[in-house]
């Protein structure tokens, strides 16, 4: 049931505080301001055999992220950090994406009542929360 409740097209509609998330990851200030300033559009597919992709498009880059559930796997960044990363899910409408590196990250996907995909990414102290809608 997750599987189809995340699996589209998304594209941001609002962001909060994303510049201060991206510079608690070690993201620089120039890149960390234009990477809040991009309306990403993600793309969320899951094949028959359990493998979920995350497509990330901006003007700036596109970006791709594969992976099965519970399984942890080597992870470059779209900003370039190395990190182990595992995705879980709690129930069906919440995808956690928890980031082991130089500085940890947890960034949860949830699907909200409404329709719109909750997106909280959590490092140091700071939260950013990011909203999106059905493209």
């Amino acid at each position: 049931m997750a599987a189809g409740l995340f699996s589209g097209k998304w594209k941001l509609e609002t962001s909060d505080n994303f510049d201060n998330y991206m510079k608690a990851v070690g993201v620089g200030s120039v890149m960390a301001k234009l990477g809040s300033s991009t309306k990403p559009t993600v793309t969320i597919t899951v094949s028959a055999d359990g493998q979920w992709t995350i497509k990330t498009e901006t003007t700036l880059k596109t970006s791709d992220c594969s992976f099965r559930i519970g399984e942890e796997f080597d992870e470059t960044t779209t900003d370039g950090r190395k990190c182990k990363t595992m995705f879980t899910l709690e129930g069906d409408r919440k995808l956690v994406q928890d980031q082991k590196g130089e500085t940890p990250s947890i960034i949860t996907r949830e699907i909200k009542d409404d329709g719109a995909m909750v997106t909280v990414c959590k490092a140091k102290d700071i939260v950013a929360t990011r909203v999106y809608r059905r493209a």
